[in-house]
């Protein structure tokens, strides 16, 4: 009986994953890869192409697999935002590897802009239907969101260091979420600009330096 060529593939994807988010695109080893999933090297270019397709095709399916585990809820971005970050938290080599993808892959792959564009019109919905303020442009809006969300995974280590208790302890990410969450709802109320538009775009600069450091009249995760 011929070997299943669906198992090897999901054994070759498992390791290519462990491999990638490890190493990166450039620092991964095929041979390596080829040996964790107990396959032969050659079945990866059979499968897959070269290092960079499979590259590109775990980075899609880590993706798909985030946006299958947690819904994007542009009516309810704060508890996405939720979600997202509980999800990351169990999953950091999703972190790792977009993390990698932007360092090593900066023209960005189709798969991950076709992922990324039903959220922006979910989200230019809901600022139709005023759940979302209109001030900040879809795509602001899940930008913020995202780094908001990923800020203290993505801070540095020496900032980490100098947090009041160990950087993972469970009662310090449970302040750290609902501040994040906090932050989220902040940016999806926030009130109309007084200044107008007209002015805004005419005297931004101006306009953000008599402004700076002032908080926003209402925050939100």
């Amino acid at each position: 009986m011929p070997p299943d060529a669906t198992a090897t593939k999901k054994r070759l994807l498992k390791a290519a994953y462990d491999e990638f988010a490890q190493f990166g695109l450039a620092g991964a080893r095929v041979d390596r890869i080829a040996e964790a999933a107990k396959a032969n090297k050659r079945l990866i270019y059979v499968h897959f192409g070269n290092k960079d397709d499979l590259f590109d095709l775990v980075v899609a399916n880590s993706l798909e697999d985030l946006a299958k585990a947690v819904p994007f809820t542009a009516e309810d971005l704060p508890g996405y935002a939720g979600s997202l970050f509980d999800y990351l938290l169990e999953h950091p080599q999703v972190l790792r590897l977009t993390g990698w993808s932007q360092l090593e892959r900066p023209d960005a792959p189709q798969a991950q802009v076709d992922a990324y564009r039903p959220k922006i019109g979910a989200v230019a919905d809901a600022q139709q239907h005023n759940l979302v303020t209109e001030e900040v442009a879809p795509a602001d809006v899940l930008a913020l969101l995202l780094g908001l969300t990923t800020a203290w995974a993505n801070a540095s280590p020496a900032l980490r260091s100098l947090a009041d208790q160990p950087p993972w302890d469970r009662e310090r990410l449970r302040i750290h979420r609902a501040a994040m969450i906090a932050a989220v709802q902040a940016l999806t109320t926030l009130p109309p600009s007084t200044s107008g538009s007209e002015h805004g775009s005419e005297h931004g600069s101006e306009h953000g330096n008599e402004h700076a450091g002032q908080p926003p009249t209402v925050l939100t995760p």
